[in-house]
């Protein structure tokens, strides 16, 4: 069973995701139907940033990924040389 700060910590990346997700979803499909004068526009970045940031996000998480993989799979090595 999870404790109480697990629970508090799990929603609060629950609640954080979703507000990521509200705001992506509102600025990607919503925005270009809303009048480019309102000013809602002034909230949201400009829309080559929609592409961009979730591009750069996931080539770092296959960075991350990648780098955690090869230093796994190093250590497993060193482990079997040294038996």
């Amino acid at each position: 069973m999870a404790s109480g700060t697990d629970q508090a910590v799990g929603l609060g990346l629950v609640a954080v995701s979703l507000i990521i997700f509200t705001y992506y979803t509102t600025w990607v499909i919503l925005l270009p139907f809303i009048d480019s004068q309102h000013v809602i526009h002034k909230y949201f970045l400009p829309r080559a940033y929609a592409v961009a940031i979730p591009l750069a996000a996931g080539l770092l998480l296959l960075l991350f990924v990648g780098v955690f993989i090869t230093c796994v799979m190093l250590k497993n090595q060193v482990t079997k040389k040294a038996q």
